[in-house]
């Protein structure tokens, strides 16, 4: 499921093949865009489709408060007319004749380039998921929510679970034309707290996720809200100064993020990555190892948006710089262009468009951890003071690695036992030199979001109450 352009537009185009109740654009609008784009001049072109079928429920203050079904659906057209590229897209019913038209015109603004486009041929993918009823997804709220609320009857829960079915397919004038459908299902519950008689401990929010292709697990996600409401029944002043750090899967990224954009091969080529020169250099703690497997998890996908199958990448090895990801622009070797060790050897298929109207860019399918061997409770247990940070409020740090986070949600440990919540809590330091102060990996690796990651404890962050 191509996350960040199901969330961009309101309409999709949806392939070939689709039961006939979801097919309103019909079979031929990739095929006559194609044909009217060549027989107009252009002399390379390509069709991206994509829709989406989402059935919600969604709970407010404990009850269930609707359950719906939407589509969305959409088509970006992409030619190239003497070298020079037009993009156009549309959404709901298209007329052919008018997007050739509009991306044609487009392309009179541009300057020429040499068309990038996959050879390949008729391939449709096995589908990966299984749908489930809006039934179920209700049946499994409820059940959620009841077995929280039996433990903590005064919190307030609201919740959102949805099984969303995607189709893509992409075509073009070489002959390539794929054709994917993927099914997630999701679920995200926030347990509120307030404490009426007590205005020190204030309101307390507690969220958990889970997402899968075939089941949720809907025990361990209220679980994990269980216990952390545990946890923060009382309230306590948190050490202050560089203290070890315990990142929860649900706050690792701060740290991931900031190598995810270092990786990009095209910050790489501009040289705005701080990891440009590092090719081949330990960079992180050695202990930590991060790589790309399309084929697992449920934003597993077989080809990136430019029609390039995907693959296992390994990016930090050991703490060392192995791969950069790219598209087919930034892969393809530039002789005129100053050598970057590692680029110049291809598309990685990670060539991702962040939206439907967009040009694909070096993207990750997903980022792989590799976990550690330690437990929740070890690494708890291992420490004498220490800060857990379990939710932020705002964004992490940039690409530099800088950051400085409030903390939702934070625990302090002391003499390796959690004796209560943090409030006022900020983390602040460099991604970087945390990461090369690692004191263990956990080894409870979860998604958190297109992240598969363990809890890891770091120090040289520094906390201010």
């Amino acid at each position: 499921m191509r996350e960040s352009l199901f969330m961009e537009a309101p309409a999709y185009c949806l392939p070939e093949g689709l039961p006939e109740h979801l097919n309103t654009q019909g079979n031929e609008l990739p095929e006559q865009l194609l044909a009217r784009s060549l027989a107009a001049g252009a002399e390379a072109a390509e069709v991206y489709c994509l829709s989406a079928l989402s059935r919600p429920v969604i709970f407010e203050s404990n009850r269930l408060k609707q359950a719906e079904t939407s589509q969305s659906e959409g088509v970006a057209l992409r030619l190239w007319r003497d070298g020079k590229p037009g993009l156009t897209v549309g959404y709901g019913p298209i007329e052919a004749q008018m997007l050739v038209e509009k991306a044609l015109a487009i392309s009179t603004l541009n300057q020429p380039e040499v068309p990038q486009l996959s050879v390949g041929a008729q391939k449709t993918f096995p589908v990966m998921g299984q749908a489930v009823e809006t039934q179920a997804l209700v049946d499994w709220g409820k059940e959620a929510i009841a077995r929280l609320r039996d433990r903590f009857p005064e919190i307030i829960c609201d919740a959102e679970l949805s099984c969303e079915t995607g189709y893509t397919r992409l075509i073009n004038s070489t002959g390539l034309d794929y054709r994917n459908e993927d099914i997630i299902l999701s679920s995200y519950i926030g347990a509120t707290r307030v404490v009426q008689d007590d205005f020190s401990e204030g309101i307390l929010n507690v969220g958990e996720s889970a997402i899968g292709r075939e089941s949720l697990d809907m025990d361990t996600l209220t679980d994990s809200i269980i216990q952390r409401l545990g946890w923060a029944k009382r309230t306590v002043l948190p050490p202050t100064g560089q203290v070890p750090i315990i990142l929860t899967p649900r706050a690792a990224w701060l740290l991931w993020d900031t190598l995810r954009a270092a990786l990009d091969g095209k910050r790489v080529q501009e040289g705005t990555s701080p990891l440009s020169k590092r090719w081949g250099d330990r960079i992180i703690d050695s202990a930590i190892s991060l790589h790309q497997d399309p084929t697992v998890g449920p934003y597993s996908c077989p080809f990136d948006d430019e029609g390039v199958l995907t693959r296992p990448l390994v990016f930090v090895e050991a703490g060392r710089v192995k791969n950069w990801y790219c598209d087919r622009a930034i892969g393809q070797p530039n002789p005129s262009a100053i050598s970057v060790p590692g680029l110049g050897q291809g598309s990685t298929g990670n060539g991702i468009r962040p939206g439907l109207g967009s040009y694909p860019t070096p993207g990750l399918i997903n980022l792989m951890v590799t976990p550690g061997t330690l437990d929740w409770n070890a690494l708890i247990a291992q420490q004498e003071n220490a800060i857990i940070v379990d939710q932020v409020m705002g964004e992490g740090g940039d690409i530099t690695g800088d950051m400085s986070v409030n903390l939702e949600l934070g625990y302090w440990v002391h003499q390796g036992e959690i004796i209560g919540r943090v409030k006022d809590t900020m983390v602040s330091g460099n991604a970087y030199t945390a990461l090369n102060n690692l004191i263990a990996l956990g080894c409870d690796a979860t998604w958190n979001g297109s992240t598969h990651t363990p809890s890891l404890t770091v120090d040289s962050l520094s906390v201010t109450g």
